[in-house]
Parts: C-alpha cells; sequence; structure tokens
C-alpha cells in the first residue's frame, strides 16, 4: 500500500486486539496476508465462487477474496491459523487429519471454517446438509467424500462447541 490513501482499522484477529493500514480497496485477504503474515485464506478464483479465501468475521464465513478490508474496523476476524489452541487441534482440524479430509491442502483452511459455520447453526447436520452447506467450497483433488466424513467426525466431536 505504498504511498496511496488508507485508513488505520482496528479489530480483533484470532482473539488478539491488532491495527492495520488498508487501502480502501484492499481485501481482506491482501491485509492479512500483508500485514500479519497469515497465508491460510488463499485468493484463486478472485472472484468468492471456491471457498480457498474463506476467513469469518463476526461470527460469518465470508469470501475473504472479495470482503473489503476497511469492513472490518472493529470486527472480529478468525482465520484457520486461530482456531488451534495450546498447541492442540480443533476438533475439526482433527477430524480434517484423521479422516483424510484433504489431500493437497490448498482448499483445506476454507473447507473447515465452513465447517466450523455449519456445525455452529446445526449441529448434527445430514450428509445431504453437509454437502449443501458446503457446495460452495471447491475441492480440486476431489475428496469430498472424505470431507464429508470428516465434518461428521467433527460432529460427533463436538466441534461447534469449541472456539472460533
Amino acid at each position: 500500500m505504498s504511498g496511496e490513501q488508507g485508513r488505520t482499522i482496528p479489530f480483533m484477529l484470532n482473539d488478539r486486539p491488532v491495527v492495520a493500514r488498508v487501502a480502501v480497496y484492499e481485501t481482506v485477504v491482501e491485509v492479512l496476508q500483508r500485514e500479519f503474515g497469515l497465508f491460510g485464506a488463499r485468493e484463486s478464483c478472485g472472484q468468492g465462487l471456491c471457498g480457498c479465501c474463506t476467513v469469518v468475521v463476526n461470527g460469518t464465513a465470508v469470501s475473504g477474496c472479495l470482503y473489503l478490508a476497511v469492513l472490518v474496523d472493529g470486527a472480529e476476524v478468525v482465520t484457520i491459523e486461530g482456531l488451534a489452541t495450546g498447541g492442540s487441534l480443533h476438533p475439526i482440524q482433527q477430524a480434517f487429519v484423521e479422516k483424510n479430509g484433504f489431500q493437497c491442502g490448498f482448499c483445506t483452511p476454507g473447507f473447515i471454517l465452513m465447517t466450523k459455520e455449519l456445525l455452529a447453526h446445526c449441529p448434527h447436520p445430514t450428509t445431504d446438509e453437509i454437502r449443501h452447506y458446503l457446495s460452495g467450497n471447491l475441492c480440486r483433488c476431489a475428496s469430498y467424500l472424505d470431507i464429508v466424513e470428516a465434518v461428521k467426525m467433527a460432529a460427533e466431536a463436538g466441534g461447534s462447541t469449541d472456539r472460533g
């Protein structure tokens, strides 16, 4: 953001207060990467269609490649890096590991954050509910069956009740 007009915004990032200088046209993903070195949310399609850029803003999963950074002024932002606590994986992360719910891992952060939101709204989803809710996330390696199994395991482990 060298030399451009911008504004300074405070917000909570993964349970800690932060401040960032942002240009009015910058997205959350750009600011997370530039200001904080957080690369879990990735821009892939740049159109909000693939889910790779998912972050949670005030409890709602959003497409970070489209969501303007100025909109997180005073908000709470959670990224994939903020789910694990005390060196332990979040139950959803653990379920994805145990059920091999990923191959290359590029899309996995988005799937995990969307699963977190799903389980917050529907703690015991059916297979059809899982597929419908995660339909906005694309996996190029086609790990869909394992992802559904990971979500079911996370639901059984109480993935909706933990931080994030």
